[in-house]
């Protein structure tokens, strides 16, 4: 097993080149961004997650997090680990400096997010899930919640927490049937100082949540839980529902934990990874605690609004999951490199006698291939997306805030759905590579596959991403935001086109890989253009047509993925090709290696997408005309 490592130099290469970092450092608020504070603050968190939180990852794998009487004990060493993160301020790198925080643009947080997943991804949830609650409450909090709550979540001395689905309503929240009844001001002072009324319209919760990540454990003092439930007359469905905020304990008139919610974690469930996560079941009004019976909840946001609060929240998981499926895929790569580089078995193909370390093997080294291509191809589409966030949110004008923001939502569902299917193919090569013994617990492979499995799942499957791409993403703004970025990726394609006319200083086979990646990315620009065509189109049987649009919203989904991935390896290409040009370029091996990957990725990733397209635009039938007694 080995530790992971974090790859700083990659990291800094999109950041710098593929991500605009020095123009990112002219928008409003981040002035203090540059090459240099990216590089020093890159280099502690890898030390942190390589020293403190990797060496933890198989401890919390093997224990797991264990449930006693509604207490929840995390392993060993993971309470120190925490207090060491928020410690050292990591918690706290993007939020703004007026609640405690380093407002840090989120591009730097990406990569430091990154490493917190690859190193340990049951810790890093924590964090996670606290980091959603932080922006719901920055959105949607009054003063005096904000005032309240944001300092010690920000912190990291209290975390938060998602509360979504019950037993009856999975994905479908419009089941939700948690309840919540209005409190009098003069019934909530009996409970509480009276100043906590102001903290909102106070209420009394009563229902059951499952698969809340982090719901209960030891690692803070206290944790905020965001609860959807229903009020007393509200509407039908998710019209109806509205968010509260319900923490473990109340907070007293000088913000410090005090009294004794009435929720209680009544379990946590065993699964087959992130063993060190506790999901639990949270029941709120069970008649535990200090307040008598009903959980006491603020609420957070306009009444019968809670869904589009908690969007807020779950926009923002939905990255953080992607972010999941690149560093499962990075740390099954350094996994699988470290064991074939070390692993001697059979002849080469040359003949010559002995073992060879098997990453000689030519199946082997497309199996290598495949995993750093892809993590390549993956970094870079979600850091543009983060950078893509932080102008959406600082550039003075309204019109690329505006431009930016469409990028982003187009982009979330890819980023979410290709990058954590990616990782449970990668993950699942990476076992391929240790051969026999990727199957067996002690050389970690098989963590990375069970934990990367999950990734596809929670914060909305891989087919709710889809259909949200297909339907609200490119059909409800009649294709405009997905027009603007084939445009956008047909300049870039351009540019490759351009840069491989004037590079003089690379060598033919160089230029031969750059070439063939320009080459086959039109190809795959193409194939995408005629499928955004085909869902657009307006056939006299709509019924029929939308329903065969989402029989292929998952590969649409994968096909768009590549794409993304295609042409952000073609902007790195462009880089690479004036690096080299440059006599003064160093490392020319790191910018080398990119050509090579970038090559591959073109013949056996980009590759895929005119099937895909295929089976987008013509494979609905065979999804859609089989009845269903006959399955």
């Amino acid at each position: 097993m080995t530790e992971y490592t974090a790859p700083l130099k990659d990291m800094l290469f999109v950041l710098r080149y593929l991500c605009g970092l020095d123009d990112l450092s002219q928008l409003p608020g981040c002035e203090d961004l540059s090459a240099e504070l990216a590089a020093q603050v890159l280099e502690e968190s890898g030390r942190f997650a390589s020293g403190v939180l990797s060496p933890l990852n198989a401890v919390g794998d093997r224990e797991g997090a264990h449930w006693e009487q509604g207490v929840v004990r995390m392993p060993a060493g993971f309470a120190p680990a925490y207090r060491q993160f928020i410690d050292a301020g990591w918690n706290s790198l993007p939020f703004p400096a007026e609640y405690g925080g380093q407002g840090l643009p989120r591009l730097l947080a990406a990569p430091v997010m990154e490493m917190w997943k690859s190193a340990n991804l049951s810790f890093s949830l924590c964090p996670m899930l606290t980091s959603g609650a932080i922006e719901a409450l920055l959105l949607r909090g009054t003063a005096l919640q904000k005032q309240t709550y944001l300092p010690p979540m920000i912190e990291g001395r209290w975390t938060g927490t998602m509360n979504l689905t019950e037993p009856q309503a999975g994905s479908d929240l419009s089941l939700v049937n948690t309840r919540a009844e209005p409190v009098s001001p003069d019934a909530a002072s009996d409970f509480a100082d009276g100043a906590l009324v102001e903290l909102g319209e106070c209420y009394r919760l009563h229902g059951q949540k499952i698969f809340i990540t982090y719901g209960e454990h030891d690692l803070a003092e206290n944790i905020i839980h965001l609860v959807l439930a229903r009020t007393p007359g509200a509407p039908e469905g998710v019209r109806g529902l509205s968010l509260f905020i319900v923490p473990k304990y109340l907070p007293d008139a000088q913000g410090k934990p005090s009294l004794r919610n009435d929720v209680h974690c009544a379990s946590i469930e065993h699964k087959l990874g992130i063993h060190a996560s506790p999901t639990a079941v949270m029941l709120f009004g069970s008649g535990v605690g200090e307040v008598g019976a009903g959980a006491v909840g603020y609420r957070l946001g306009t009444l019968h609004h809670g869904l589009e609060t908690m969007f807020i929240m779950m926009n923002a998981a939905r990255f953080a999951v992607g972010m999941e499926g690149l560093a499962l895929a990075e740390r099954a790569m350094q996994q699988a490199v470290s064991y074939a580089r070390d692993r001697r078995q059979s002849r080469d193909l040359s003949g010559a006698p002995g073992a060879v370390p098997i990453i000689r093997h030519p199946d082997v080294r497309r199996m290598l291939l495949s995993l750093r291509s892809q993590v390549e191809a993956m970094r870079a589409l979600a850091y543009v997306v983060a950078a893509a966030m932080d102008v959406a949110h600082q550039h003075p004008d309204a019109a690329e805030r505006a431009r930016q923001q469409a990028f982003v939502d187009l982009m979330i569902p890819v980023v979410k759905g290709w990058n954590t299917e990616n990782a449970v193919e990668l993950s699942s090569l990476g076992v391929q590579v240790h051969g026999g013994m990727g199957f067996i617990e002690e050389t970690g492979a098989a963590q990375l596959l069970r934990d990367a499995r999950i990734t596809t799942i929670y914060e909305g499957t891989t087919g709710i991403q889809a259909n949200d791409l297909v339907g609200r993403k490119i059909l409800r703004d009649g294709g405009k935001a997905v027009r603007a970025w084939m445009a956008t990726m047909r300049d870039d394609q351009s540019a490759l086109q351009l840069r491989l006319q004037s590079a003089d200083a690379v060598t033919p086979a160089q230029k031969d890989n750059a070439l063939r990646l320009a080459q086959v990315l039109d190809g795959a620009l193409q194939s995408l253009q005629h499928c955004v065509d085909w869902i657009l189109q307006s056939p006299q049987d709509a019924p029929r047509h939308l329903s065969a649009v989402h029989a292929g919203a998952v590969p649409m989904l994968t096909l768009c993925g590549l794409v993304a991935g295609g042409w952000q390896l073609a902007r790195s290409v462009e880089v690479v090709l004036r690096l080299l040009d440059d006599d003064a370029t160093t490392d020319r091996d790191f910018l080398e290696a990119k050509l090579h990957t970038a090559s591959f990725y073109a013949e056996h990733a980009l590759r895929r997408v005119q099937g895909l397209a295929a089976s987008v635009m013509g494979g609905a039938d065979a999804v859609l005309d089989m009845p269903e007694s006959q399955f």
